[in-house]
């Protein structure tokens, strides 16, 4: 069964005072811009500055430490997502994620590739790219920052073996049902490969009810880790199959053995890390997912879609066009309109010059508030967004 929010699974509301303090820069800004990059926690930060005084003090005599503290980051990843510790690789970003999956695998001339016009290039180059190997890529479009699963549906073909979708579309924020697309791909027989960076840490994944056969999602989002550390998932199955394109010591058995010479695939989706690990980006990481873990990504989602939904309602009374999703069901924490009397540019310097992060993208206003953002931050950011700066009830 498919987990989702609404569902019956208890959890505690969270408190959002107690993980403010986590956030000081909420003391100096109201940052609403999570979907650009995250602020990091106290935790993160902690973490990070001790394994560099670490590597300062003792050089590397605590290796085993290190090599410990990939493995349960590893396994923190894995719980998250409802995986194998085994499933799961240690990537410097997305981009590198779906790279490494995409050119793992052994295709054939004429393959295609199903994704989304519009996607983030992180999920666009790397399938593109495989052009140079025949393989065409088929672009479903989107009805106003909406995707239609009936669309992707119609782009599929006997020599479709892809689908390549965002979680969350970095522009719109419409929230896909991965479960409903992973039906639909396991009853064609087709892979689903998901760029999870804009959802997963605001939204529960599991990748075991939604059929995926490859995530790959950057830490340094909706995570609130480091920059230069992130998540690739691979089915154990698929992961057995595919050979890496890129290769280092790391991404063999026996990779301790430096006379070793023989070329042997580590298990599962480790065989995918192939050189020494971002050590502090790692414990950084960790750090991160232990929080999201702590509060919960189910009454994350929850708070998000709180948070999210009373900014719509309040640009819905000025007047603003929304960019995409109205509904919870595909609602995110991207919240993305259009302003009328002056350019999304110009808004967004005036709002930083109060304090109030946020971005444009597309000559939009895009918005993006996190579990520990308050109902206040957002009336705050509705008010300055007024073109009477009049305070909405």
């Amino acid at each position: 069964m498919c987990l989702e929010r609404g569902s019956c699974v208890p959890y505690m509301p969270i408190d959002v005072s107690r993980y403010r303090l986590e956030f000081p820069l909420t003391c100096s800004c109201t940052y609403l811009n999570h979907a650009a990059v995250s602020p990091v926690s106290c935790r993160v930060s902690e973490a990070m500055t001790g394994a560099i005084k670490d590597a300062q003090l003792f050089g590397a005599s605590h290796f085993e430490d290190w090599l410990r503290a990939v493995e349960d980051v590893r396994s923190s990843a894995a719980r998250l997502l409802n995986a194998a510790p085994a499933e799961i690789a240690l990537v410097r970003d997305t981009s590198e994620g779906i790279s490494l999956f995409a050119n793992a695998l052994e295709w054939q001339k004429g393959d295609e590739v199903v994704s989304i016009a519009g996607e983030f290039p992180a999920n666009y180059y790397p399938w593109k790219a495989l052009e140079s190997k025949a393989v065409r890529l088929k672009l479903v479009q989107q009805e106003e920052g909406e995707i239609r699963l009936e669309s992707i549906a119609r782009a599929l073909s006997p020599r479709t073996r892809v689908v390549a979708v965002s979680f969350v579309q970095f522009l719109s924020g419409f929230r896909l049902d991965l479960c409903k697309l992973g039906e639909l791909c396991e009853e064609n027989r087709v892979l689903l490969v998901v760029d999870a960076i804009q959802g997963w840490g605001a939204f529960p994944v599991d990748v075991k009810s939604a059929r995926i056969a490859g995530l790959a999602a950057g830490g340094h989002k909706w995570l609130t880790g480091p920059a230069g550390c992130g998540v690739l998932f691979v089915r154990e199955d698929l992961a057995s199959t595919m050979q890496p394109s890129t290769v280092g010591w790391w991404s063999v058995e026996g990779w301790e053995d430096f006379a070793s010479r023989e070329p042997v695939w580590r298990k599962g989706a480790g065989r995918f890390e192939y050189g020494t690990p971002n050590y502090a980006g790692i414990y950084g990481l960790g750090a991160a997912l232990e929080l999201l873990a702590e509060a919960g990504l189910e009454a994350i989602s929850e708070r998000v879609l709180e948070l999210t939904g009373r900014l719509r309602r309040g640009l819905l009374q000025m007047g603003y066009h929304i960019y995409g999703p109205t509904v919870p069901e595909t609602c995110s924490g991207i919240v993305t309109f259009a302003p009328r009397k002056e350019d999304a540019n110009s808004l967004v310097r005036r709002l930083r010059a109060q304090g109030v992060m946020i971005s444009a993208r597309s000559g939009m206003v895009r918005v993006s508030p996190h579990f520990y953002n308050t109902e206040t931050e957002i009336d705050r950011l509705l008010e300055l967004s007024s073109e009477h700066g009049q305070r909405l009830a």
